[in-house]
């Protein structure tokens, strides 16, 4: 019989969990924990630039209390990318004071994402800013010469963003532009023209079709990107750079994507400038966005047999099939040229079906 047997009732109710010893924890660290407080008074900031782990925020926008902060993130978003755009709640010392900082603890849903790829077979995307609505293309006429196929490589960007594209050429003056831009008639793209310098840009024109818009500036270094934002923005301060005689290209200056208010005469929006680039994989993107953008064009493709490319070489694609016959209008065989070419140029680099 064991030694339990004898204990009677009585004796077993003396004994509960507190009798247990449990040795201490020698770190003396109170247990980790999953939740996370609410932050329910946070305000909403515009994420104007990042540099190096600190996050430059407009707080109180479009009110006269609207002030900057510099920001840093907190640590349960170490692993959620943060980008010029972003919506972003904060909390902490929110006065603006010199030496001071708040905290990012949140970021609200974004409307868009425009991203890149190292390369078309990356897929890894790089986020270059959140919920703008336009993107601005800025190329040269010449000096460096434009490459359309990075032009288009913008262009599907933007269209699988769901971000409107607009088109600024640069050094008119150098060269005449209108055999480049034959290569977008079918794009229905609003087509901005200027001369060298910023007083030979259309800065009104320009202006207003950043009015109430959220519009990235891309382009190739060189081709006078950061002398039309200084335009725009006069106190932008944006560094200018020229193109190397030897190479043709070049040199970058803006290193970082910011956000900067445009105030015009027809009323206010965002440019958000970036820095210059010479390649942009589309390695994330969805082509059915392409198709997409092309609305007459993707209605017809319904027709279309199941994994049709409507590449020039696709067999029975009533796409094709519909501008040959007429169906689409003057402008069927320009939209279709343009749309291959987009097709074209993403298919570059990852074969398959579309649409």
């Amino acid at each position: 019989m064991s030694w339990l047997d004898d204990l009677d009732d009585e004796d077993e109710a003396d004994f509960d969990e507190s009798d247990i010893r449990v040795r201490p924890n020698p770190k003396a660290n109170r247990p980790r924990t999953k939740r996370r407080p609410a932050h329910a008074g946070a305000a909403v900031a515009r994420v104007l630039g990042v540099d190096r782990g600190r996050y430059t925020v407009l707080v109180d926008e479009d009110t006269p209390q609207e002030r900057t902060i510099l920001a840093v993130r907190a640590r349960e978003l170490r692993k959620t990318p943060i980008v010029t755009g972003d919506r972003a709640r904060v909390v902490g010392d929110l006065s603006g004071s010199e030496g001071t900082l708040c905290r990012i603890v949140g970021i609200l849903d974004r409307r868009s994402l425009l991203r890149r790829s190292a390369d078309d077979t990356d897929q890894v995307e790089r986020i270059i800013v959140a919920n703008a609505d336009q993107m601005l293309v800025v190329v040269a006429a010449a000096d460096p010469e434009p490459r359309a196929r990075l032009v288009d490589r913008y262009l599907v960007a933007a269209l699988d963003a769901g971000v409107r594209p607009l088109l600024v050429v640069t050094k008119t003056d150098l060269a005449d532009p209108t055999e480049f831009l034959a290569h977008f008639e079918g794009l229905g793209l609003e087509v901005f023209t200027s001369g060298q310098g910023a007083g030979q840009m259309p800065l009104e024109q320009i202006g207003n079709a950043l009015v109430g818009h959220s519009t990235v500036f891309v382009g190739h270094s060189g081709v006078g990107k950061s002398t039309l934002v200084n335009a725009l923005v006069p106190d932008a301060g944006r560094a200018t750079g020229h193109v190397n005689q030897v190479t043709g290209r070049g040199r970058h200056t803006s290193s970082s994507t910011v956000s900067l208010r445009y105030r015009g005469a027809a009323g206010n929006g965002w440019v958000i400038d970036t820095p210059g680039v010479r390649s942009f994989g589309l390695g994330h993107v969805d082509p059915a966005n392409i198709l997409r953008a092309f609305t007459d064009l993707d209605e017809v493709a319904r027709r279309c047999p199941r994994g049709c490319t409507h590449l020039p070489d696709a067999p029975d694609c009533a796409i094709i099939e519909a501008v040959a016959a007429g169906e689409l209008g003057p402008g069927g065989e320009a939209r279709l040229d343009s749309l291959q070419r987009l097709l074209e140029t993403f298919a570059a680099g990852r074969r398959g079906p579309i649409g």
